[in-house]
């Protein structure tokens, strides 16, 4: 199937006319335009307060319990289009407000292949493109990203418009991205990554047949034993009854990297010092409820904020894992014992330029601050941490920032101030190469990019 722009035909009214003349148009374009209203709010909420876009559309949707399922579709994946090609959207400019907005719709819609085409028919109509160019905008199934270029340049006679316009030009600066995987890392932030999930307590193959009755299309990754692809449709997870019953754990593909960099056996302590609602402390406590010797080790998770430990403990209850406890920071003291542990996590907090594929809004919202103010306190974190390691014990320093000042040079900074821990290599799981330290980069296996290192106290 293709996409193609159609200009405005004389018979339809453009966004100017009169409440008489609005009452006379078909009930797609009155949809269009209730849609395109909705979608704007949402739009500048987003631009104006910061807040993430998935926060504010899902508190649209509490408070507006009127949108069917395809109400919500066409307003969540129009709105998140536009932040995936806002680099190009944000160029184009009109002698008319309403008109600039209705082309920004109209080219996301050409460029996401929105299959509404009612909805995106309307919006073509009061976007008014000329002719000539409209003419000249048909995409198929397979086009790629370069003929995307190529169709919205010939719609927006916008001819600067360059591929790498689609991620900020401060990303560039602050990680760097070899000139021969820009392409490829832009491809892939241009579209959705799948819904990974890790299976938890019972076999991927049970899983799996369990998930496609309820409708998931299901499949194995071909690169952990126990890593499920959900497809990309949206899932109401309080439907799926083998969630509900703690067997399985949303977890991106290359967030399930880190623990299987970590090695962790059922008889050692881990501790994941920057847990946040313990994704990795449930994924250490899997990795090690699979090995055939007695489970005697166990997991404590820490975090300055209370709530996500709350969650944690729900998750941990679900799934019946009673290896994992809490122990929250309280201030700069270490929350558990020095040199007590097998293996440390450091999961720092950081830019989060890893997830961007999940959240496009985010490429605009933040700017370098969000890279250049975060060493400081992740070398800190780092170095605190340490100390629970015992002797010939593990530590893990991961992020999911793409950056090197986030990642390769606090491990560098860290081990330059001490003479107590060497780096471990390290094997790609996706490539099979060794790294001193790895990066996961998200055109590597659709998902999202992710850093770690690992350690050894000597």
């Amino acid at each position: 199937m293709s996409h193609n722009i159609s200009a405005m035909s004389n018979t339809t009214p453009s966004i100017e006319t009169s409440a008489s003349e609005i009452a006379a148009i078909t009930p797609a374009h009155k949809r269009a335009l209730s849609y395109s209203t909705t979608i704007e709010t949402l739009f500048n909420q987003v631009m104006n307060t910061g807040m993430p876009a998935d926060r504010i559309i899902g508190q649209y949707f509490r408070e507006h319990k009127k949108h069917g399922s395809k109400d919500r579709r066409v307003i969540r994946e129009s709105l998140f289009g536009l932040f995936r090609w806002w680099g190009w959207l944000s160029q184009l400019e009109t002698s008319h407000k309403h008109s600039t907005w209705f082309q920004k719709l109209s080219a996301c819609a050409m460029l996401e292949q929105h299959p509404w085409h009612d909805v995106t028919g309307a919006w073509n109509d009061f976007a008014d493109w000329p002719q000539t160019r409209a003419d000249q905008t048909t995409l198929d199934n397979q086009a790629t990203l370069k003929d995307k270029l190529a169709a919205y340049i010939a719609l927006s006679a916008i001819e600067s418009c360059q591929i790498t316009q689609l991620l900020p030009q401060w990303f560039w600066q602050l990680c760097p991205v070899d000139s021969t995987e820009q392409y490829a890392l832009v491809n892939a932030m241009t579209t959705r990554p799948p819904i990974w999930a890790r299976a938890q307590t019972l076999s991927t193959a049970k899983l799996i047949t369990s998930l496609k009755q309820a409708g998931v299309e299901a499949k194995t990754s071909g690169y952990f034993a126990d890593a499920i692809s959900l497809g990309h449709k949206s899932i109401n997870l309080n439907e799926i009854e083998v969630y509900k019953q703690g067997h399985l754990e949303i977890q991106d593909l290359a967030s399930q990297v880190i623990g299987q960099i970590c090695q962790p056996n059922n008889h050692e302590k881990w501790w994941d010092a920057c847990s946040g609602a313990g994704g990795k402390s449930l994924q250490l406590h899997s990795l090690m409820s699979q090995q055939s010797t007695e489970f005697s080790g166990n997991i404590t998770a820490s975090d300055i904020r209370h709530k996500p430990l709350e969650e944690l403990r729900k998750r941990a209850k679900r799934a019946g894992f009673e290896h994992i406890s809490v122990a929250p920071w309280k201030g700069e003291a270490l929350p558990v014992d020095a040199n007590a542990f097998d293996g440390v996590l450091v999961d720092a907090p950081c830019s989060c330029t890893g997830t961007w594929r999940r959240n496009p809004d985010m490429r605009w919202l933040d700017d370098a601050s969000a890279i250049t103010d975060k060493p400081m306190l992740q070398l800190a974190i780092l170095r605190r941490s340490a100390a629970a390691v015992k002797s010939g014990g593990k530590l893990v320093y991961a992020t999911c920032s793409l950056s090197p000042s986030e990642n390769e040079q606090i491990v560098k900074d860290f081990l330059s101030a001490t003479s107590e821990f060497e780096l471990e290599p390290v094997i790609h799981p996706f490539t099979g190469q060794q790294f001193d330290m790895l990066t996961i980069w998200p055109q590597q296996a659709d998902s999202d990019g992710m850093f770690v290192a690992k350690m050894r106290r000597k």
